[in-house]
């Protein structure tokens, strides 16, 4: 199936969270099509420097704003129509989820309502970016869109799990009760340029300390896995969704299931760094394994994930080794 282009030169889009790692990335794919984007940000994951290299760019605007608050409507960027409104802010890291609980469920309910609103004033189209973390730790393998999950609703990890699933909710409410366009796309694990290097997950968590020959800090015995998807492999994904009329929940990611113990040595290689692998406790609720079953992406959306693991560590490794020695 082939996906028409529905969004590009004309067009006004909003993305929340666009200073973020994967936000900056989609806004960069955005402005290549043509439209103008309005990135919101309240930067306590997100950085300005992300999406530096557009502070001139006569088709993009940040706003300093905490979409929880509402959106500010007296600013001039964000009083005109939006043609879509994609929500992608939230903490989404294992740190924030003991550091950030308050502010990942406020932005995951009080956020997506404000902004579900906004969508139906201005008839736009509304894109959620969910997780996999709505599966939790996962009975079913792989992952498909009809099921329902096996969360643990008042674990540390369930302030992110249960935001989201509750955001989900809150846009089919929407779509069924105002009739609004919408899509849900359940992001997979997702890495390369412009992760923090401290935000706690695995990959910039190995890379970074590999690169300073540091131990590398498996959880466990590092047996649970997990698919790991290139951050750009994620962004078109995502803008086929956006481009389509499926409403979703669709999974985007791919299907590179690799254990925590294998990334961690993959790493050390690709590196050439001799540092060891160290095994620290495991997390609660940690899921023991995780990976998308793509069936629904690759027939509705013509989605087929294109970077190898192999190269994308490369170049996520050559960012994070300019980022350490600048």
């Amino acid at each position: 199936m082939v996906v028409a282009q529905r969004f590009g030169a004309e067009h006004r889009i909003l993305v929340t969270g666009g200073a973020g790692f994967v936000p900056s990335h989609l806004v960069d794919a955005l402005i290549a099509r043509g439209c103008t984007v309005v990135a919101v940000d309240n930067f306590v994951t997100g950085s300005k420097e992300n999406v530096a290299h557009l502070a001139d760019h006569p088709r993009f605007t940040l706003v300093e704003a905490d979409v929880s608050e509402g959106l500010p409507a007296h600013h001039p960027a964000i009083a005109e129509r939006f043609d879509a409104i994609m929500h992608l802010a939230s903490p989404a890291s294992p740190t924030d989820f003991a550091s950030l609980p308050i502010e990942i469920l406020r932005v995951g309910s009080l956020a997506t309502l404000h902004l579900l609103d906004r969508a139906v004033a201005d008839r736009a189209r509304f894109l959620l970016a969910s997780t996999s973390e709505a599966y939790g730790d996962p009975q079913v393998h792989p992952q498909v869109e009809t099921y329902w999950g096996n969360v643990n609703p008042i674990g540390v990890r369930s302030v992110y799990d249960e935001a989201k699933r509750f955001a989900e909710a809150s846009t089919m409410a929407y779509h069924r009760y105002h009739g609004l366009d919408v899509a849900i796309v359940r992001i997979f694990n997702t890495y390369g340029p412009r992760m923090r290097p401290d935000d706690g997950r695995a990959i910039p968590t190995f890379i970074t300390q590999a690169l300073r020959g540091e131990p590398l800090t498996v959880h466990g015995t590092g047996a649970q896995t997990r698919s790991i998807c290139y951050v750009s492999d994620l962004v078109r994904g995502i803008l086929l969704l956006l481009d389509s009329t499926e409403t979703g929940p669709i999974n985007c990611g791919t299907e590179h299931e690799v254990s925590m113990r294998e990334l961690a040595e993959t790493i050390a290689e690709l590196t050439g760094s001799r540092s060891k692998v160290s095994y620290i406790t495991r997390t609660a609720d940690d899921p023991e394994m995780r990976r998308p079953d793509l069936t629904l992406a690759r027939e509705r959306l013509g989605y087929e994930p294109e970077v190898t693991p192999a190269e994308g560590l490369r170049r996520t490794i050559d960012h994070f080794s300019q980022r350490l020695a600048g």
